[in-house]
């Protein structure tokens, strides 16, 4: 197996190597792993494997994990299916950076996303390291941060559309989760910067130490969020694949955000993704 890393900062492509293999080869998943855990997205092409055999692989890393908005695969649960379609209403949007699932109290550990098929140009995705992102930031800021806690939350996202009764059921079923601003990798000791797409607010920023009126608490908190939340954006800080059918991208979810670029026309886009469990960010 050959890692080929594509930027100084985050991505690597493997080569000469089967996921379908990985499955039963220890040596082989071993150094997925590895290079999984340095590189932070993984990338490889003209994986032509089964859906069984892409929850096989997945479940090597762990239990696998269903979507309450997007659909899964009947036949193969924790097999997420994203799919676009010509015939979906105009206009569309795709979504923000992001790290999958924040708002669960436990979000995922890692994702394997396969492509079945995708548009001649564009529909591209993109990541951003988040443990560069947190390094990177002034010292001020790491002081700053480091002991915030903010809410996430799946109602103000894919709740956001839906009927007021769907999205506060959404909300019951899944209540907004807390977690730390900067987490610790549980594997590697690294510190993530670790607010997204899903985060809505600090929750134990409104202290002496950091605000001297009420007024304070909107300007300052929510000033400090925005800036947090755009240190996705740098391009220092991120990788762009290019899909083609059979494509395969894994990433570590606990150390890297991504976006899926929505500029393509209306068009096939369909995309498996298996999910693996998490744990609660420390």
């Amino acid at each position: 197996m050959q890692v080929e890393q594509i930027t100084c900062s985050i991505g690597a492509e493997l080569v000469g190597v089967s996921l379908a293999d990985a499955i039963h080869d220890d040596g082989v998943f071993a150094a997925i792993s590895e290079a999984l855990l340095k590189h932070r997205v993984l990338f490889l092409r003209g994986q032509d494997i089964t859906a069984a055999e892409h929850v096989a692989f997945a479940r090597r890393f762990g239990e696998l994990e269903d979507h309450p908005v997007a659909g899964s695969d009947p036949e193969h649960p924790g097999l997420v299916r994203i799919y676009k379609s010509p015939d979906q209403p105009t206009p569309r949007y795709e979504n923000a950076w992001h790290t999958d699932a924040t708002w669960r109290e436990a979000p995922p550990r890692i994702s394997i996303l396969r492509c079945r098929e995708c548009p001649p140009v564009g529909g591209d995705t993109m990541w951003a390291n988040m443990v560069l992102a947190y390094e990177n930031l002034p010292q001020h800021i790491k002081d700053e941060i480091a002991d915030l806690r903010a809410r996430h939350s799946i109602e103000a996202t894919f709740g956001a559309a839906m009927p007021i009764e769907k999205r506060l059921a959404l909300k019951a079923q899944f209540p907004d989760a807390e977690h730390p601003v900067v987490r610790t990798h549980p594997e590697t000791g690294e510190k993530v910067l670790f607010v997204n797409g899903f985060t809505t607010h600090f929750t134990n920023f409104h202290t002496q130490a950091r605000i001297r009126f009420g007024q304070d608490f909107n300007l300052g908190g929510s000033d400090l969020l925005r800036y947090l939340i755009t240190q996705a954006y740098i391009p220092e800080h991120q990788v762009r694949w290019r899909w083609s059918k059979d494509s395969v991208a894994i990433w570590d979810n606990r150390s890297s955000q991504h976006y899926a670029v929505m500029d393509y026309p209306a068009c096939h886009r369909r995309m498996d993704r298996a999910t693996v469990m998490g744990d609660r960010p420390f």
